[in-house]
């Protein structure tokens, strides 16, 4: 009779512990962190407006021979007012460094596939959901449309695959090289360092003027494997480059 009663009191003491576990309030949810970068999503955050796309980029007859996945560093587009079309939201209220520009189906040559179908306004729920990845709802607007469009049959897949590459990538330091070794070579070495299995050739450096570093762009196969970028890396390796500050204002 001791054994069953002390059983029951450890049951019922269990049964009371996991209510008071239940009644304990839980904390606010902590700001996203991406790598290095602190998220903090806007609580007015909207989606952007749909528009029609301009009759001269709509290519619908070109298939998709490869991807690449345009990756863009942050503050260069808030030093340069280029790029992102909500600088407020990316220059403002948070610091970024490596931010998603976008996931382009590219064609064998110079013609890609851009603007294949209809692209009505994303979700409310697709633009939070993307934010702290691309923080910029017009830009995303523009990501679907342009290119989503032409490969994807809802703007959730489409985000759902770019994210994908996205969390799968060992994004590195670049302000961690040092700017008297800072050329596009060393780009391409930290990227092909940070993640084995994606080769030096298909890490594309793209500058903006003076030499500054605007994005890093990674050539995928049809079945996102990496694969050697077709229309080469841009600059050579030796070539000195420079690197906008996170944290940079815009100056627009």
């Amino acid at each position: 009779m001791i054994r069953l009663l002390s059983r029951a009191a450890a049951l019922a003491l269990l049964l009371g512990l996991a209510a008071c576990e239940r009644a304990v309030p839980l904390p606010p949810a902590a700001p996203v962190t991406v790598g290095d970068d602190r998220c903090e999503i806007p609580p007015g955050l909207t989606p952007a407006r749909p528009y029609a796309p301009p009759a001269d980029e709509i290519v619908r007859d070109v298939a998709t021979a490869y991807y690449l996945l345009a990756i863009s560093w942050s503050a260069q587009a808030c030093r340069s007012g280029k790029d992102y079309p909500d600088p407020d939201l990316q220059c403002r209220d948070n610091r970024f460094g490596l931010t998603l520009h976008g996931l382009w189906p590219n064609g064998p040559a110079r013609r890609h596939p851009r603007y294949c179908g209809p692209a009505p306004a994303l979700q409310p729920a697709t633009v939070r959901a993307n934010f702290c990845m691309t923080p910029s709802p017009r830009l995303m607007q523009h990501e679907w449309a342009a290119h989503g469009t032409c490969g994807w049959s809802s703007p959730e897949a489409y985000f759902d695959q770019a994210a994908t590459l996205w969390n799968g990538l060992n994004r590195p330091d670049l302000e961690a090289i040092p700017a008297g070794r800072l050329t596009a070579g060393s780009v391409r070495d930290a990227f092909a360092r940070s993640n084995p299995g994606l080769p030096r050739s298909a890490v594309t450096v793209v500058l903006a003027d003076d030499d500054w570093l605007r994005e890093v762009r990674l050539c995928y196969s049809t079945i996102y494997a990496p694969i050697a970028c077709p229309r080469g890396t841009g600059p050579s390796d030796r070539r000195k480059i420079r690197l906008a500050p996170t944290g940079t204002a815009t100056t627009r």
